[in-house]
């Protein structure tokens, strides 16, 4: 799905936390996220931590959106 949205101009930012599957699938913009069961948060962090860190993974899939690219990139 990730490329057909790609194809209609439209870029697309796949958050994961395996990158080699998005890799596999085709993603062009990947942004590596915590793990598989709380990718954007970490429940042992206080609420502020988590709160900064899922601002910083929605930042960075942003940053990634304006990116021009010309082959898969991740975002670290």
């Amino acid at each position: 799905m990730v490329k057909e949205i790609e194809r209609s101009g439209i870029p697309v930012v796949h958050a994961c936390s395996i990158v080699p599957i998005s890799l596999t699938v085709g993603g062009n913009r990947i942004v590596p996220t915590i793990a598989i069961p709380h990718p954007f948060g970490r429940p042992d962090k206080s609420i502020a931590e988590e709160k900064a860190l899922r601002r910083q993974l929605v930042e960075k899939a942003l940053h990634a959106l304006q990116t021009p690219i010309e082959k898969q990139t991740v975002f670290e």
